[in-house]
């Protein structure tokens, strides 16, 4: 008895012995790629000038990843349901970046025309093109304002025009505000009316939205069908585990049964690509 008892305490200090050793090289593993994360995060965030703490975003990248596997864990009591939801919640932050980033985009685009407008006016006043720039900075609600904002700030700080819009360009990337940006730069140097200019990029910009607002309502209906047809077998196969757990069990434990599995989520992958593929239309 005093033997097992020695033994077991032998195996238990080295057992501690070793998780102690490894715990600073384990923390350091992880500060690494926490940090990389943070840092491949933030340059997002400040093209969209949020300013966010750094304690902050590493709370919400612990937190987020803990509570999906939490939840995962109280609805399933699944180990392998617990790990994927727990991979889940550390791509939920990315995906609402980029969600968050999109929408901006979206927003900053719609905005153009009013830009377009407010320039032309202030071009027919007698302004300059900077002092124009001014007044949309001042008029417009953000992302304009921020952007344009920064516009300002470079070409004040020296930068060329051409320079400056290159760089809004490089941040936005939306199809009108290239036509602007090439469309002032041949202006320019060709020595042509920005005012008409502008005018007419007004009309050109208002019929493409308008174009692009009508291929997208006729493909509402395949991108409806095409989530429902992506979603279905999922739900399906959260319902009948949660009927009878052990009715997947065949799909796990043999190997034509693994084959079977692996053929249908291939099989669903490629669908959801090829649904997305006929459901996008490029203007």
């Amino acid at each position: 008895m005093l033997v097992k008892i020695a033994i077991l305490l032998v195996v238990f200090g080295s057992v501690f012995y070793l998780a102690n050793l490894s715990y600073p090289v384990f923390e350091i593993i992880m500060k690494r790629w926490r940090r990389k994360r943070i840092d491949s995060i933030t340059p997002t965030l400040d093209r969209m000038f949020l300013d966010i703490p750094l304690k902050k975003l590493m709370f919400i990248d612990i937190i987020v990843p803990l509570f999906c596997g939490g939840v995962g864990f109280l609805l399933t009591r699944n180990q392998w349901v617990t790990l994927g939801a727990a991979g889940v919640g550390l791509i939920i932050p990315i995906f609402i970046i980029k969600h968050l980033e999109v929408m901006r985009r979206n927003k900053f685009a719609s905005q153009l025309v009013d830009v377009l407008m407010i320039l032309s006016s202030c071009l027919k006043a007698g302004l300059s093109l900077l002092q124009s720039i001014e007044v949309v900075v001042e008029e417009m609600p953000a992302p304009v304002n921020q952007e344009f904002g920064l516009v300002l700030r470079q070409m004040q700080m020296g930068v060329s025009l051409e320079g400056a819009m290159t760089s809004l360009r490089r941040r936005m990337r939306a199809d009108d505000l290239d036509i602007i940006v090439t469309s002032m730069m041949v202006a320019r140097e060709s020595g042509g009316d920005l005012t008409e200019t502008f005018s007419r990029l007004v009309n050109t910009i208002q019929e493409r939205n308008k174009l692009i607002s009508r291929v997208n309502a006729l493909c509402v209906q395949g991108k409806l069908q095409g989530a429902i047809m992506s979603l279905l077998p999922i739900f399906f196969a959260l319902f009948v585990y949660k009927t009878d757990p052990h009715f997947f069990d065949i799909f796990f434990e043999d190997s034509f049964g693994k084959m079977l599995l692996s053929y249908a989520i291939i099989s669903e992958i490629l669908g959801v690509i090829f649904i997305r593929k006929l459901s996008k239309v490029d203007i």
